[in-house]
Parts: structure tokens; sequence; C-alpha cells
């Protein structure tokens, strides 16, 4: 007959005192902070692309990507919101581009940012040459309305004098017509011919530093399409699930599409497009990558959904730690359990965790039991142990590029 759980570090009195100079002793040789998968995807082999100081494919990690919602002309404001993406950790920033105004602002923007920056263009392909101008490093235009190959030998031209690259943004939205009226609507067929015709549009001015998306907001239609232009071309992919709603509908749409195109190796760059604060949006791609093993950046937060045998406000905890320690960049894992079902095998698999007992919570530091905490005291613990280890860390990496 089994016995029930009853690992007395739970439920006796109190026999050791917690401290974070126990940390010392537990903690292995730590990683290096290079982002490297060791996800056993392998990712399809495309040709690599510059954006500033940003590599996209080849065997580069896959960046993250995120659209100022500001005014570019709006200088100030759209400055302070880039300076929030790069601290949420975004390496390459989209700004709209609709008008000769905001030109002006993105001259006076690119002194403020040393983040590599894309010109989103529309329509009008004489803002893609001031763009260039101003200083960006990537042109984004739209197949579907940059009306005519004179000129995109002009923007082409324009690429080459500044050493730009250019996205052929596809959307299902804005499909030329006679694509539309030849597939009946805005398959994924019709979404591949239009990124073929630009592909050729470019080829044919002997310009190859392109990438690609093809975005709708349906998920299988983008799926589809990445997957069928994967076939065709081997120029890096630019990821996202377009218009794909506010900050929880878009996250699981933009999560289950990109999840299926990265498992499968497609993918190099992505942005997770949401009605949201654009720091979700890269707080969003980030997990996404991290939950494939993709990228190692930042701190993974694993916890428990809580039940009634539960006597820690799961919820509440997890939300405060993963506040707490959003500045922390090195890849430290960190489980936040409940109970002594689950909790003690999580725990010791993570860098450092906790597990709720009866009448206290056992803490593990790489897979060792490190001390019981009272309840009140769990948090503080938490964060301090993760500090502790990113710390030292940041000293092992320093000592290593030294």
């Amino acid at each position: 007959m089994f016995e029930p759980f009853n690992d007395n570090v739970f439920q006796g009195e109190k026999t050791e005192s917690f401290s974070l100079n126990m940390l010392e002793n537990s903690v292995d040789a730590p990683p290096s902070c290079i982002d490297s998968d060791g996800s056993g995807i392998k990712r399809r082999k495309t040709t690599e692309v510059n954006v500033g100081n940003i590599v996209i494919g080849g065997n580069s990690p896959i960046s993250v990507q995120s659209m100022c919602n500001t005014f570019t002309y709006d200088v100030k404001s759209t400055v302070d919101q880039i300076h929030s993406l790069e601290e949420a950790g975004c390496e390459i920033i989209r700004l709209a581009v609709p008008d000769e105004k905001s030109v002006a602002g993105l001259k006076e923007i690119r002194k403020e940012t040393k983040t590599p920056l894309v010109a989103d263009i529309h329509f009008d392909y004489r803002l893609a040459i001031m763009a260039a101008e101003a200083g960006v490093d990537c042109l984004r235009i739209n197949p579907g309305n940059i009306n005519g190959e004179d000129r995109v030998t002009e923007v082409v031209s324009a690429a080459k004098d500044y050493g730009l690259s250019i996205r052929i943004g596809v959307n299902a939205g804005s499909l030329e017509k006679h694509l539309l009226d030849r597939f009946g609507g805005a398959t994924p067929e019709a979404m591949v011919e239009s990124g073929l015709r630009h592909i050729g549009m470019l080829e044919k001015r002997n310009f190859n530093n392109t990438k690609i998306s093809l975005k709708a907001s349906d998920v299988m239609k983008t799926v589809q399409a990445y997957r069928l232009m994967a076939q065709k071309v081997d120029y890096p992919f630019h990821l996202g699930i377009t218009e794909s709603g506010s900050l929880a509908t878009g996250s699981v749409k933009s999560s289950v599409g990109l999840g299926l195109l990265l498992s499968e190796g497609i993918g190099d760059t992505m942005r997770v497009s949401l009605a949201a604060d654009p720091t979700e949006e890269v707080r969003v791609a980030f997990e996404i990558l991290k939950s494939l093993k993709l990228r190692r950046k930042g701190v993974n937060v694993i916890a428990c959904p809580s039940c009634g045998r539960v006597q820690i406000d799961v919820d509440k905890l997890t939300s405060e730690v993963e506040k707490e320690l959003a500045h922390i960049k090195e890849p430290i894992t960190v489980a936040v359990m409940g109970c002594e079902v689950n909790g003690p095998g999580e725990a010791r698999d993570a860098d450092i965790g906790v597990a709720g007992g009866h009448k206290r919570a056992l803490i593990f530091s790489k897979g060792e039991k490190d001390g019981l905490v009272e309840y009140s005291d769990i948090k503080n613990v938490l964060v301090e142990k993760v500090e502790a280890l990113a710390k030292k860390y940041n000293l092992e990496n320093q000592k290593q590029e030294s």
C-alpha cells in the first residue's frame, strides 16, 4: 500500500535557515549566453541578409522585431517607444513612413538609436528613396501597391546605393487585383505568386539582398503560404500572422501559426502582431522561441496551473516573479510549483525552483534542496537567488570573452 507523501522538509519543524550563500556550492559552470538552440529542429537553409548589424538567415539566431505605433513625425514619442522596445529585447524596429513629414522624423530618430530600423513603405515609391537617404537599414515594400516596375527600379537603385536590404511584404489583404481574379481570392497560392513576381523584379535588377513575408490574418492560410514558398526559394523569411488580434487572442493565433512553421525549421526573423503595447509583441515572440528552444534569452518561468491542493497563491506569485525578473537577460529557468505532487520534480529540473508544502516551501538550486522558506518570503527569495545566479553567469561570460 502506498504511503502518503510526507517528506519532512515540507512538514517537519524548521531545521535549517535559508541562505543565499548556499547557491555558491550548488551552481554548475554557467552556460554561454550566446543564442543557440539544442532544440533538435533542423532549420531551413537560407541565404543571409543584413539589416544593420543584425544578420538574418543562414545559421543566425531567429531575430525578434516589432513596429512602433507612434506617429513617426512625433520624434520624442517614437524615440521613447524605441527605447522601451530595446529594453524589452527588440532587435529590429519598423516605422511607418506614410508621408514626407515622417521622413523628416526618421532623420532625427536615426540619431537617437543604433537599433536597426525598417521603413514601412506603401503606395509612394519616392518615400522609400527618401527613407534610404534618412539612414534606415531596410525598406519594406508591398508588391500589391508599389505600382509598377519602373518604380521598383528606383527603389532598388536607392537600396543598392545605401547598402540596404528589402523586405517583400506580401499581405493577403492587399494582393494585386489580377491575382485575386486569377486565383479566386487571397489564397496561399496567390500570395506566393505575388511574392515570386516581386522577387523576379528584384532579381532582374541584380538585387538579392531580400527577405520575404507572406502574411494573412488566417493562421492556416499563412502557414500554407510559407510552406509553399519554402519549396521555391532560399531567401530568408520574416514570419508573422498579420492583424492577429488583441494581446490574448493574437498571442494564441501567433503561437499556433508561428510555432507550426518554426517547428518545421521555417523562419529567420519574426514579429508577433498584436493590438497591444509593442513591447508585448517582443515578450510573446521570445516566449514562442524559448518554448521551442530556438532562443535562450531571459528568464523562463514554469508554473503549475494551481488546484485545490495548493496553499500558495501561484497565479499572483508567478506574475510578480515574472515582472520582477523581466530585466534578467541570462537564460535561467525558474519553477514556481504549488504543492508536493509534481512540485519537487519540476523544481529540481529548473535552475531555481520552489515547491510548496503543507507548512513551508522548499527551495531548489540546480536540482539540490537549498533550504526552507516561509510562504510570505518566497517571492523575495526567488528574485534574490535568480539575480545572484544571473550575476554569476554574467561574470563567467565576461571571463570567457576576455
